[in-house]
């Protein structure tokens, strides 16, 4: 196959290659920074023509066009795989639902269970010298996507970094139906929030004093994590590993202290292992044709048997809240949706079944509401409609600003204490009359 002239013949305008959407149709927009742009923009300006068309993705680094008039339900609707701030106000509009999900099963979702998509627009970065569309940062579940697509558009973006692999980290032009060159504009960027507050520092702090030379390290989103992965980078580790669902700015930054080097892991020695990643413009330039990363389907980095094969791994989440039973919460407010479960069970089961492996899942103590009302994010049972991401059962520690707890093999009534020892000390009383009151607390304790 001669791959230019093919190019040159599957080369359109994003006017022209939307035009295949129907209504009724569904459509695959990607994931993170690989949303489409310039297809979306134009298939918005098809609205008044489409009635019922269904979009899925997730992790939107911005607001998709074909939302932005007020009436934009009536035309489409959003189907996250995992929900961002962005996709939280479009539920208001009752525009976005959420999919629910154990990340690392996603690409047999698509492979198995799903409506196949009538149409999938992908933004990659050009094309190599052997055909191939890099997907960038977003391994995750695009072959699966690709293989479960009727019709294939892919949206070129020079500045895509081209993220090696080893499998599913690309599709062929010849599987493309349409190519699209967009206005390549820079790759959205997701910050690390702000600088670490002191509850940050004293839970990273925690977490580290744990972490072995040679552990292999996963981190989830947030400041909890990120503030763990700087104190890493000035720590005096080494010969760490990197095997993770999402890459982020944090790892550049141990990687670049001399931190990282891979030279223990168990598989994919010396690579660091992601699914897909979202950062600033400095992780994307170190991840561009980087041999050292590894970028891989979702179902092989989440898959607990690849993750438990790796010796010492440290699993590193956040939660919204816990109960005094164990049960995790990192995905709502009562019924109020905030993200997703992602991976989180996922490293969850298998940083636990790791030879010398723990799961972390670490948060503040206490929020404070709107109108300046302190709460404990440790309550004695979580709040009707709230979601359970790990099931008491499967909690290994947990970690807030006033220590950490293993409640592995615990009784109620031990881990009970325990939970309530890591609380901030105004809600403790609180919490040990309510757990007198579900039967889970011992006189004999306090």
């Amino acid at each position: 196959m001669d791959f230019q002239a093919e190019y040159k013949k599957k080369l359109t305008t994003a006017a022209e290659a939307v035009k295949v959407v129907k209504s009724g149709d569904w459509v695959d927009y990607g994931w993170c920074t690989g949303t489409a742009d310039a297809l979306d923009k134009a298939l918005a300006a098809r609205t008044d023509e489409l009635r019922d068309v269904k979009v899925r993705g997730g992790i939107v680094m911005k607001l998709p066009a074909i939302f932005e008039r007020e009436d934009a339900a009536e035309h489409f609707t959003w189907n996250s795989w995992h929900m961002g701030g962005i996709e939280r106000k479009l539920i208001a509009r009752g525009c976005c639902f959420y999919s629910p999900l154990r990340y690392s099963e996603l690409p047999r979702y698509y492979r198995e269970h799903i409506e196949p998509n009538d149409v999938l627009m992908i933004v990659t970065a050009p094309m190599d010298n052997h055909g191939y569309f890099n997907f960038g940062p977003n391994a995750s579940h695009l072959m699966a996507a690709v293989e479960n697509s009727k019709h294939i558009i892919v949206e070129v973006n020079k500045n895509m970094p081209r993220c090696l692999g080893g499998f599913e980290e690309g599709v062929h032009i010849s599987k493309v139906d349409a190519i699209v060159e967009g206005d390549n504009p820079a790759i959205l960027e997701m910050g690390g929030g702000g600088a670490p507050t002191d509850v940050d520092k004293a839970v990273a702090k925690l977490i580290v004093e744990e972490i072995p030379n040679g552990a292999c390290l996963q981190l989830g989103i947030g400041g909890m994590p990120n503030t763990v992965g700087a104190m890493i980078a000035e720590s005096d580790l080494k010969d760490l590993g990197v095997h993770t669902e999402m890459y982020v700015d944090a790892f550049v930054d141990i990687a670049r202290a001399g931190k990282i080097t891979g030279a223990k892991k168990n598989i994919d020695r010396f690579r660091q292992t992601y699914a897909f990643g979202a950062g600033t413009k400095k992780m994307y330039d170190y991840m561009d044709e980087n041999p050292e990363l590894m970028s891989a389907p979702v179902d092989y980095t989440n898959d607990i048997r690849q993750i438990s094969a790796l010796d010492n791994f440290i699993s590193i989440n956040n939660a919204v809240d816990v109960d005094l039973f164990g049960q995790i919460n990192a995905e709502s407010a009562g019924t109020k949706h905030i993200s997703g479960a992602g991976g989180q069970l996922d490293f969850v089961l298998g940083a636990y079944l790791s030879n010398g492996g723990k799961s972390f899942v670490c948060l503040s103590s206490t929020f404070t509401t709107k109108d300046g009302t302190v709460k404990s994010r440790i309550r004695p049972t979580l709040a009707e409609g709230s979601i359970v991401t790990d099931t008491r059962a499967n909690t290994h520690y947990l970690v807030t600003e006033y220590g950490k707890v293993c409640v592995k093999g615990l009784s109620m009534w031990q881990r009970a204490e325990a939970i309530i020892n890591i609380a901030h000390p105004d809600f403790r009383d609180e919490l040990i009359k309510e757990a007198e009151k579900m039967n889970i607390w011992r006189r004999s304790n306090k």
